[in-house]
């Protein structure tokens, strides 16, 4: 399930998966939840409906996929043409190892407080 996550999350490459077998990897009743956003789109139609709609797709880059069988964390960027957004993302899968829910964190960069700067080092 490894190698399906991380390419739901590929783009451009020829591993990429096709609209209809990354629509094949959500159960129908696929729920994704933004909280930062307070946003839910149900059911993987809404989602493949929104995802046409997108007018300019992020460049997607995997940092880390961790996990096994029904829970997996990816984390990674998405650039929107120099605009950088980091995101953690949570899928839940059902038994026939379909995406059941999807949760999705986004943040940007931001400076540090200087009050912890002792402790720490600047990545």
């Amino acid at each position: 399930m490894r190698t399906a996550v991380e390419l739901l999350f590929a783009q451009g490459g020829p591993e990429t998966l096709s609209p209809e077998a990354e629509y094949q990897l959500r159960h129908e009743d696929y729920v994704m939840e933004m909280p930062q956003s307070r946003e839910r789109i149900r059911g993987r139609d809404a989602m493949r409906a929104m995802q046409e709609a997108f007018p300019t797709p992020p460049t997607i880059t995997l940092r880390r996929v961790v996990g096994a069988q029904h829970l997996w964390v990816i984390e990674g960027t998405n650039d929107y043409d120099g605009d950088v957004w980091h995101a953690v993302v949570i899928l839940e899968l059902d038994h026939d190892g379909r995406i059941v829910r999807d949760t999705r964190y986004y943040t940007q960069a931001c400076e540090a407080p200087e009050w912890r700067s002792q402790w720490v080092e600047s990545i």
